[in-house]
């Protein structure tokens, strides 16, 4: 590496390493404190010649292959007629990376993005994803993500490489880390209840890396498009962030908690979008701004700007920012709106609670996705003056209602 020529390029290389610095710790050093020994374990088990017929073995059966898991400590930890998870078992692991987790929500997105396109289809009267599956399309999610990771990854010559490479990981990284602070139900979450007091609380504060990141991955193209939606994307984002959190303020103040769980307990009587209607609102329509959907697309207005801060993305880059990233965060927000005014997982008795949560989710995601199909891209002035001045005026007028009916012991 040849030695820099002014002081721009050695502060840049010095914001460089520690940037690296920062992402590798996270990711590298942070799993091999938490689950170092889990590591450990399994090494030592592939090591022995006998393990390794057993892994073989149990692989082939899938309950055979959790009793597998739980042995090393990282298993479902679910008990059955035949088997008792062991004394150690710790459920952590699983529930990040399976269920309720990483791999669940991905396989879910894949289908919403399916039945987002069958949706606006059928809304305007055409066919949508048709050939790829034998039934309406529906493995067109698998064959378009084939596509993508055969494309080839190009990266401009003029782009900021580290950078740019690292917004999609940084961006399914925020994503990812969502998910664990959204439970399904009293028995099936990722963040116990017991650490789960300041729950909202820092969910607001993983969505806030959300907009350096999108301006990062703008800046780092080298693309003036890219620069400009970019831009586009950070005021609209911070306009929105404000009565979105007024919004969730009003339950909180109800409530008396940051933590879902309590909120969700807190609705056992009357869900919260009823006291709460005025909050419902601001919080689904900041939602939609704050998922770049129509009406307020404009960070990626491809008949303005080609398509934003997205510019120069391609291949399965282009698939985690355009696809799996935004996916995640729609079923994060509805699940969110699902805790905050729907009752979370309350209903009768003959459904499990994971399933109402699941079902109260899907009817929220398909209200968001109605928005696409006949709604019309607005102008940034009216983009922000909704932002700045009708919405917050509203949140603060249900901010009065909250300390109101809370005040006299209504709710």
């Amino acid at each position: 590496m040849s030695e820099p020529t002014d002081f721009e390029e050695f502060l840049k290389r010095v914001v460089t390493i520690v940037f690296w610095i920062l992402l590798i710790v996270p990711i590298i050093v942070l799993p091999l404190l938490f689950f170092g020994s889990e590591i450990l374990q399994a090494l030592q088990l592939l090591v022995n010649a006998n393990s390794i017929f057993i892994l073989i073995n149990k692989a082939q059966n899938p309950f055979l292959a959790f009793e597998l898991m739980d042995s090393l400590g990282q298993g479902p930890c679910i008990a059955t007629a035949t088997y008792q998870p062991s004394a150690g078992c710790n459920p952590t692991f699983f529930r990040i990376v399976i269920f309720p987790g990483f791999t669940f929500v991905a396989l879910l997105t894949l289908w919403l993005g399916w039945f987002e396109r069958k949706l606006a289809a059928k809304v305007h009267m055409r066919y949508g994803p048709l050939y790829a599956g034998r039934i309406s399309g529906v493995l067109q999610p698998i064959a378009d993500i084939l596509k993508l990771l055969g494309k080839e990854l190009i990266i401009p010559a003029k782009a900021d490489k580290p950078f740019f490479i690292a917004v999609p990981l940084l961006t399914m990284g925020i994503s990812a880390a969502l998910l664990t602070l959204i439970p399904l139900s009293e028995r099936v979450y990722v963040v116990p209840p017991a650490s789960a007091s300041l729950g909202l609380l820092v969910l607001f504060a993983v969505l806030g890396f959300y907009p350096i990141i999108i301006l990062m991955g703008a800046w780092a193209s080298s693309n003036k498009f890219s620069f400009i939606g970019g831009l586009r994307a950070l005021h609209q984002l911070v306009s929105y962030e404000i009565p979105w959190f007024l919004a969730v303020l009003g339950v909180v103040v109800l409530t008396s908690s940051l933590d879902p769980f309590q909120i969700v307990r807190a609705q056992s009587k009357i869900w919260f979008i009823v006291p709460q209607f005025i909050a419902a609102f601001v919080f689904l329509t900041a939602t939609l701004a704050e998922l770049e959907r129509i009406p307020f697309d404009l960070p990626e207005a491809d008949t303005e700007i080609v398509f934003g801060w997205l510019t120069e993305y391609g291949g399965m880059f282009w698939g985690i920012l355009f696809g799996l990233s935004p996916f995640i965060k729609l079923y994060v927000f509805s699940g969110l709106f699902t805790i905050l005014f729907l009752g979370g997982w309350l209903g009768p008795a003959f459904l499990p609670p994971e399933i109402w949560f699941i079902l109260k989710t899907f009817v929220v995601i398909t209200v968001i996705m109605f928005s696409r199909v006949f709604n019309p891209r607005i102008r940034i002035d009216l983009l922000i003056r909704v932002g700045w001045v009708y919405l917050i005026l509203l949140a603060v007028i249900n901010l009065f209602i909250a300390v109101g009916l809370k005040a006299f012991g209504v709710l």
